[in-house]
């Protein structure tokens, strides 16, 4: 089967990583995947191709904004390629009615947006795919986690040098009520115990230059001065290439999630990435699909309501939480591989 993907060209986020893994591992099976577009020079490991009537199959993939290509483009590609075997992979969960969560995140800021996604998709596609465990009640939405996870990718632990003993890498887009309310409070009383902590990713020091263009102003709320005052250092956003690389130099990396995939319960290439890592990972998570995903191994890397001393006890203990780390990492690689994913992308495609 070949199959082309249709999405945003984006080298710092985690979803182009993942069909780089598609387009790794589907050859082993007699399966072609490529990405639709020129070739990019910053994502070399990427088959991109234009040449549309070569595949059989495409899988739109989109986030939060409504991807298109040019009017000709699209109109080439819905010629060549029919509904029936079309999909759509709904990452941020636009395809479901409008949420808010606790008067903060939200997917949708009005049911006339809400109305406009569902029309397009429903024009696209008859299958949406979601990346999550549960199944959906509508009909025409089907579950699959669609990130998996490599061993061979797996960095020795203890291995790296270590510049930070806390990391957050990933961009401030709807993350301060996890950050601002909840992890600095609890490092503010110890954080004279803890080494550099460092914040990778965008808007940490201040909101996007584009203004109300970028997003909602809640998505990027920070407080600068509480970020200086805790002597975190922030540095821009990195390649896909490079994110297990730079998780690797932090001690521990706290991983968070935007509150409304963490309400619609959906999966993201960071639950697999972050294992990768040289590093101990502390997860904001919901417990049961993390141990669902995990294994039982992973409740003793939740951060719940003692984050500061959890956070104390992961460098005091390194050892012992590596232990945690590799029993994760088991879990992982016998139950998420790529080969798993390709077959399940693949059974999933319509006929």
């Amino acid at each position: 089967m070949n199959i082309l993907f249709v999405m945003k060209h984006r080298g710092n986020a985690g979803n182009t990583h993942a069909v780089a893994n598609y387009i790794r591992v589907a050859p082993q099976y007699g399966h072609h995947v490529a990405m639709y577009g020129d070739p990019q020079p910053h994502l070399p490991e990427i088959t991109f191709s234009k040449d549309v009537k070569s595949f059989d199959r495409t899988a739109y993939l989109f986030e939060s904004e409504i991807y298109r290509l040019s009017r000709l483009e699209e109109v080439s590609m819905l010629g060549a390629i029919p509904k029936r075997h079309r999909m759509i992979f709904d990452m941020d969960g636009m395809y479901n009615p409008v949420t808010q969560v606790d008067d903060y995140d939200f997917n949708h800021a009005s049911e006339q947006e809400q109305r406009r996604w569902q029309e397009y998709y429903d024009a696209l596609a008859d299958v949406v795919m979601k990346p999550m465990l549960a199944k959906s009640e509508n009909p025409r939405v089907r579950p699959m986690i669609f990130y998996g996870y490599d061993a061979a990718l797996e960095t020795s632990l203890g291995s790296a040098p270590k510049r930070y003993d806390i990391m957050h890498l990933g961009h401030n887009w709807w993350r301060w009520r996890d950050i601002g309310g909840k992890l600095l409070p609890a490092i503010e009383p110890v954080r004279d115990r803890i080494g550099e902590i460092g914040f990778i990713g965008l808007w940490w020091d201040g909101p996007p230059a584009e203004g109300k263009d970028a997003g909602p102003e809640a998505a990027f709320e920070s407080d600068p001065a509480l970020i200086n005052r805790l002597r975190i250092k922030t540095e821009d956003s990195v390649m896909y290439t490079d994110v297990v690389r730079k998780m690797s130099t932090a001690k521990i990396n706290i991983f968070t999630q935007r509150p409304v995939l963490h309400h619609l319960k959906h999966i993201t290439l960071k639950y697999f990435e972050v294992f990768y890592a040289d590093t101990i990972p502390l997860l904001m998570l919901d417990e049961a699909i993390a141990l669902e995903v995990y294994g039982p191994a992973a409740r003793e890397l939740m951060l719940r309501e003692n984050i500061g001393e959890k956070i104390l006890d992961a460098l005091a203990r390194p050892d012992h939480y590596r232990e945690v780390v590799s029993a994760v990492r088991k879990h992982l690689a016998a139950n998420n591989s790529y080969d798993k994913r390709v077959a399940e992308l693949v059974s999933a495609l319509p006929d």
